[in-house]
């Protein structure tokens, strides 16, 4: 079993907001990913600059009658830029998308841009919830048991022992609420599966986590980074430094053992026969490897949805990225999470 990406109800009360400029290939890939939500039944905004968009949208037969709709934000944050930028660019896309959250316009504000600028512009426009301190990035890997959910993936070098635990409770109410997901196992990323091993952060977070065992989650205990992969437990809690390597190291040795296995079936005539065979067993474990399959990654934690994707996202993750923020919005999640924190 994958993500439940691909298939949310097709009635979202309000519509996306999608940073449709942002990313390494800017309108193009953006545009037809918001045009295959929309046939998906989820409606989108558009931000960006009206004539690229409305230009790119008309390559598209039949996308006036689609549920899409062009807001104009006339500048764009860069890959290259500073995050900080945002402070001082308000008409820039992502906090035209985010402004769109705050005024109740958009269910939740997508982006495959500037993945700095997108938190800096959710946590100054959003706020954070109640009892949060940090916000954090929240992202599924594929594994044996479908997937495991991890975080934070770069949202946090530097941590304190509380921001774990609330992320803990954070990605529990999220995986009930959006993943249908009772009760979710909770694994502590570690060097050991001992109580007594790890660093001192470790250590100390343990203890907490312990301590809301059967109360606010379902403690597993430490895990080490080979249970990521096997599932062991449903939810893994580490800083963002250590959360963000994990994930590019899966990312970039996915790739790699693809790489081996298309060398290993061409290389001789025999393989390339037997290449043959697999070729459909193959293509469905290379999507469920692909990070396009996830569409974006959620930044728990802000009183509102908004979802960061990579900058070189295709249109295929960009179209999952919209039908996972509609899912979430119809699940309620962020009314959830604030009456989670607000129990004590």
């Amino acid at each position: 079993m994958t993500a439940k990406a691909e298939s949310p109800d097709a009635q979202a009360a309000l519509p996306i907001a999608l940073d449709a400029v942002g990313g390494d290939f800017g309108a193009l890939p953006n545009v037809e990913g918001a045009v295959l939500a929309a046939r998906a039944g989820v409606s989108v905004l558009l931000v960006g600059d009206r004539v690229k968009l409305h230009a790119e949208l008309g390559k598209y037969a039949g996308s006036a009658s689609l549920p899409l709709e062009v807001v104009d934000a006339p500048d764009v944050i860069g890959m290259d830029e500073h995050a900080s930028d945002v402070r001082s660019r308000t008409e820039a896309s992502i906090n035209v998308c985010t402004r769109l959250v705050k005024d109740g316009k958009a269910a939740a504000a997508v982006s495959m841009g500037h993945s700095g600028a997108t938190m800096a512009s959710a946590l100054l426009t959003l706020g954070r919830i109640k009892g949060v301190d940090r916000p954090a990035i929240l992202t599924h890997l594929p594994a044996k048991s479908g997937f495991t959910t991890l975080l934070d993936a770069g949202a946090n070098a530097d941590v304190k022992a509380q921001y774990l635990a609330q992320w803990a409770r954070l990605a529990s109410v999220y995986l009930h609420v959006v993943e249908d997901k009772h009760n979710p196992t909770v694994g502590l990323l570690s060097i050991g599966e001992e109580d007594h091993k790890g660093s001192a952060l470790v250590l100390e977070t343990h203890a907490l986590l312990r301590d809301m065992h059967g109360k606010t989650l379902n403690f597993h205990g430490n895990i080490e980074g080979r249970d990521i992969f096997l599932g062991s437990t449903d939810i893994v809690v580490t800083d963002g430094f250590t959360g963000n390597v994990v994930l590019k190291l899966a990312e970039g040795e996915a790739k790699v053992l693809f790489g081996w296995v298309r060398e290993a079936l061409g290389s001789t005539l025999k393989s390339k026969l037997g290449g043959l065979l697999v070729r459909g067993a193959l293509r469905g474990l290379a999507e469920r490897m692909d990070p396009s399959t996830y569409g974006a990654s959620i930044l728990v934690g802000v009183r509102g949805l908004a979802f960061i994707g990579h900058g070189s996202a295709d249109a295929r993750a960009v179209k999952n990225a919209l039908l996972r923020a509609a899912r979430a919005h119809e699940a309620q999640l962020i009314p959830k999470l604030e009456a989670a924190f607000a129990q004590k």
